[in-house]
């Protein structure tokens, strides 16, 4: 037998699905819903946090629960690909915002430690905001070792930083350790992102090496969390 929490679940996941309720819609209240379906709140409960365990809904603070666009964007967690072509395959064009394109000759020892460099390594600092649909929902922070990369410019990175590096420096980039953490905004989240009330930001952080096993980028991609599914393949060695 189905409980009703479950067969409550199904009938909203079947209403997001066919449209009948839009994303970025705010569902009844705890207690509309409970009148709605005739049950008590403990079960609207359960059915709301299965939703939001799915990726039906993100709760806000002080909002409810809101529709999230279910049509998210594929990002690759154990793959090598750049923005830009992830970005080609969209039917929505992004759009990059270069916030920052600075060289700093003295990194702090947070860098430095991500970096393994030594003292007197200079580091590229770029900060961008991907923006997709309209909405600023990517902050990419990328930090590369200057000795790998002598020179750059705002349009490299507006473009495609992976191009450049391949292309113009013939560097061959080879493989990434990639981390995957959920934090809470800071300030520059904020002040670069519209985040709309979301308290939650997926941070993947990606040490990219060379072929010769060289650690020569690490970066900071931020994501707003309703419009990432993070996707990976796993098969079960014997």
């Amino acid at each position: 037998m189905t409980n009703k929490y479950q067969i409550i679940f199904n009938t909203i996941v079947d209403q997001i699905k066919s449209g009948e309720i839009p994303p970025n819609t705010l569902l009844p209240s705890e207690n509309e819903l409970k009148e709605q379906y005739e049950t008590s709140r403990e079960t609207i409960r359960k059915a709301l946090n299965l939703l939001a365990q799915n990726g039906y809904i993100q709760k806000v603070r002080g909002k409810g629960s809101i529709v999230i666009d279910i049509n998210k964007f594929d990002f690759p967690v154990s793959g090598l690909v750049s923005f830009k072509e992830l970005a080609d395959k969209m039917e929505k064009k992004p759009r990059t915002i270069v916030n920052e394109l600075s060289l700093i000759f003295k990194p702090d020892a947070y860098i430095k430690q991500q970096l393994q460099l030594s003292g007197k390594d200079q580091v590229w600092k770029i900060v961008r905001t991907r923006e997709i649909g309209g909405k600023k929902i990517i902050l990419d922070k990328d930090y590369l070792a200057a000795k790998f990369v002598p020179s750059i410019t705002e349009e490299i990175c507006a473009n495609s930083i992976y191009a450049y590096l391949e292309n113009e420096l013939d560097l061959k980039i080879s493989f990434a350790k990639k981390e995957i953490v959920v934090e809470e905004p800071t300030v520059e989240d904020r002040s670069f992102l519209d985040l709309e009330g979301f308290h939650n930001i997926v941070v993947i952080k990606n040490y990219v090496y060379l072929e010769d096993a060289s650690l020569f980028q690490y970066t900071e991609s931020r994501h707003r969390p309703d419009k990432f599914r993070f996707v990976d393949f796993a098969r079960r060695t014997h």
